[in-house]
């Protein structure tokens, strides 16, 4: 492994200090500036002031710099409901908006700083025309029997035969209503697949679109894309989930591929309602810093960030956020109890570690092409997720990366403090 001084040397001279005012920002707003993309990673899906950036980051990207529309990793029906809420439709209240994320882990979207952020959006956008508002849109594709009935409870309004066709292309779908063991009797040949059913009902929808808003006006616009989004949402979970007892990088990269499809389908319908389509995307760093750059690439895995980045060239900025130690909000298990963890300080031969050398505390570092030749070294990166398990801290929680190809500028923080779940009754195990 190279010696750390050189990357140390190269960070301490690239690096800017975060004085914690509306100076912070202004060198990456400045890159943002006639961009498509910008994505705003997160080390931990538990940590407060990640969200806080993020929040801060994509108000100014909002109010300044020409974006419309946010999307995060949560689900296409789940965010669905917010959307409505930030367009000033239905009679929710803000944290009413959030009642669909139900499914594990809540505290991802149900906290209050991501419940602080869709209430400035609904205060931006109120009176402003339609076109003009922002919107906020999920790329995920857990919601395989949400979204299944969200397309037939919308055909029920609107075209009661085709809510019946609907019902027979999904039937393969019914009485398994765990999504997993429906993967699991699919894979084992214990249930038909209900793929061609599902690829039957997406491109019927599709077909129907354009007479559909023809006779119904633009305003049937954004209902017809919600059905229509369902839709590619069963077809791709589905495969995901059928996938899932196979080889883990089949289903890694049927969801990342769907979150590039979804991302890239939402700005063709922006454009169509008369927006920019300009996107600020929020999801962990696995999935927003590109994956050539790291070891997963040696895995076949591609990325959200990496295909982005191969697609939208320059027109697409990545941005990391990382942390040296703190506490983070994460189970111990899959659907357990959050809680609040103490953050093993990184290791020794780490980025997050070089960082905390520097002495810096927190700081802005400009990446990507430009950065300096050392910053493109490969050394240890870590990554949290819903789990934090520091018993098995190297194993579960690091992987190599080249920070310089990974991401185009990184926010460092040295010390962090954990989420919060918005309500005292999801908190579990959070004292």
């Amino acid at each position: 492994m190279p010696s750390p001084l050189t990357p140390f040397l190269a960070v301490r001279e690239s690096a800017h200090r975060l004085q914690g005012d509306d100076s912070d920002y202004a060198p990456l707003l400045e890159l943002a500036r006639g961009k498509q993309f910008v994505l705003l990673g997160e080390a931990t899906h538990g940590t407060a002031e990640f969200y806080r950036m993020r929040a801060q980051i994509t108000q100014a990207l909002i109010g300044g710099y020409g974006f419309d529309a946010v999307a995060i990793e949560g689900d296409w029906p789940d965010v669905w409901r917010v959307n409505r809420y930030v367009q000033g439709e239905g009679d929710d209240s803000g944290e009413q908006a959030l009642a669909d994320f139900e499914r594990f882990p809540s505290w991802m979207w149900r906290n209050p700083e991501f419940l602080s952020f869709i209430l400035w959006l609904r205060a931006h956008n109120a009176g402003l025309p339609v076109e003009q508002r922002t919107g906020i849109y999920g790329l995920d594709l857990y919601s395989l029997y949400r979204s299944a009935e969200a397309v037939i409870g919308y055909l029920d309004r609107t075209d009661p035969a085709q809510a019946e066709s609907a019902r027979r292309h999904y039937a393969a779908l019914d009485h398994v209503r765990d999504p997993a063991a429906y993967g699991y009797q699919a894979a084992a040949g214990l249930r038909a697949p209900a793929r061609e059913g599902a690829v039957r009902q997406l491109l019927q929808l599709r077909n129907d679109e354009a007479a559909y808003i023809s006779e119904n006006g633009l305003a049937a616009m954004d209902s017809h894309y919600f059905a229509e989004q369902n839709a590619l949402v069963v077809v791709n979970a589905e495969a995901y989930y059928r996938e899932m007892f196979g080889r883990r990088v089949s289903t890694w990269n049927l969801r990342d591929a769907h979150m590039v499809q979804t991302l890239y389908s939402l700005v063709a319908y922006r454009q169509r309602r008369g927006s920019s389509g300009r996107t600020v995307v929020w999801a962990h760093n696995s999935h927003l810093g590109d994956a050539r750059a790291t070891e997963s690439h040696l895995r076949g895995e591609w990325n959200l960030g990496q295909l982005v980045r191969q697609r939208a060239g320059t027109l697409a900025l990545l941005i990391g956020f990382t942390t040296y130690t703190g506490h983070v909000c994460a189970a111990s298990e899959w659907d357990g109890d959050p809680e609040y963890k103490r953050i093993v300080p990184a290791l020794p031969d780490s980025w997050e570690a070089l960082f905390h050398a520097t002495g810096l505390d927190r700081f802005f570092l400009p990446l990507g092409p430009g950065a300096s030749h050392p910053l493109f070294e490969t050394m240890l990166e870590r990554a949290i997720g819903v789990l934090y398990l520091p018993q098995t801290e190297r194993v579960s929680h690091y992987f190599s990366a080249s920070i310089a190809n990974q991401f185009d500028v990184l926010f460092h923080l040295d010390e962090t403090a954990a989420l919060e779940p918005l309500q005292p009754a999801e908190r579990g195990a959070i004292p």
